[in-house]
């Protein structure tokens, strides 16, 4: 489209008409791309809405389960893993003037 053929008048009229033609074209560009997921949804067996379900997430467990690197030589259910925030009562042994490394498991 050349504007340069355009008087003020017809490019602020053509100004106002941009805005909602972009929601019209965007709104169905949308409705395309969901009926491609459906399709593709519906492809492997499935349908769309119940791939977005809540029910649909599913908590897989990593087993990367972190080991256990200190230990209360008083109290064995005492243990941390060397991560995140000292517990408190690794907190009280370093009070006490003891050392981290003699709680190495």
């Amino acid at each position: 489209m050349d504007l340069s053929n355009l008087n003020v008048s017809q490019l602020r009229d053509l100004q106002q008409q941009i805005p909602a033609e972009i929601k019209r074209r965007e709104a169905q560009e949308k409705v395309n791309v969901l009926n491609e997921l459906r399709a593709f949804a519906k492809s492997r067996g499935y349908a769309i809405e119940e791939l977005l379900a809540k029910e649909a997430k599913v908590k897989v467990p990593s087993g990367n389960k972190v080991k256990v690197k200190y230990r209360h030589p008083e109290n064995a259910e005492l243990e941390w893993t060397g991560r995140g925030r000292k517990p408190k009562w690794v907190e009280a042994w370093l009070g006490d003037g003891k050392t981290l490394e003699s709680l190495l498991v």
